[in-house]
């Protein structure tokens, strides 16, 4: 499949959008990591905030290791915060808690899109480890039909990185907004936060690009669209 011309030339545009969102991440959160905040709250500290000015009091923040790992687990009601952003007081850091800050709120709140995202996780996650192998079987064996059963297990896949971008955008907006709100940084510090979440949200752009168009390439090859030739 890497080796297919048709394959290289439909994804070449998310790749060249995966790159260049790659580095805006790691451009602005390396210069804004180095920016401390006025009021020199680490990231933990401006998450709690959030929180608890939320009515939020039963989701614990904890610790996790990895670069940019953050993530909040809507099943344990845990926000994790990674080593860079959990004790720093970087305007970066503040950025990334906050926004995983959102992500507990729309938990908390209801947020219809977290309830979508959270009943296609499990199916997305077995659809992105078989997916391929059963399409790919389906080829060799000339299988047809077991080959469009794994086209259909990734179009899961395609739907849930897509239902992950308004999941994502509305997170980011909560916390752009209420960083400012609570005082946690000022609107001039806010810039540099817009700039790293809206880069991250670039990479998930770039994802679900990539995926539907390995979704339609596969359509192609199998006939479904324009023929296999």
């Amino acid at each position: 499949m890497i080796f297919d011309p048709l394959y290289l030339m439909m994804l070449a545009p998310a790749l060249l959008l995966s790159l260049w969102a790659s580095w805006q991440v790691k451009s602005n959160f390396g210069k804004y990591s180095k920016a401390a905040s006025y009021s020199g709250m680490t990231g933990a500290a401006a998450a709690q905030k959030i929180l608890e000015t939320q009515g939020i009091h039963d989701v614990e923040i904890e610790r996790t290791s990895g670069s940019l790992s953050d993530h909040y687990s809507p099943r344990e009601k845990v926000l994790r915060l990674s080593e860079e952003v959990y004790g720093s007081n970087s305007i970066a850091a503040i950025g990334v808690a906050a926004h995983e800050a959102g992500h507990a709120i729309q938990h908390s709140k209801g947020y219809s899109v977290m309830s979508l995202w959270q009943m296609l996780a499990k199916p997305a996650a077995i659809g992105s480890n078989m997916s391929y192998w059963i399409i790919i079987a389906g080829m060799i064996m000339g299988a047809l039909d077991l080959a469009i059963a794994g086209l259909v297990l990734f179009g899961v896949v395609v739907l849930f990185q897509f239902v992950t971008l308004p999941l994502e955008f509305n997170a980011s907006s909560r916390a752009k907004r209420l960083i400012v709100e609570y005082g946690i940084l000022d609107r001039g510090e806010a810039v540099g936060v817009n700039k790293v979440l809206n880069a991250a949200a670039l990479t998930y752009i770039a994802a679900a690009a990539s995926s539907l168009l390995t979704l339609l390439y596969f359509a192609i090859r199998l006939g479904l669209l324009g023929g296999d030739d």
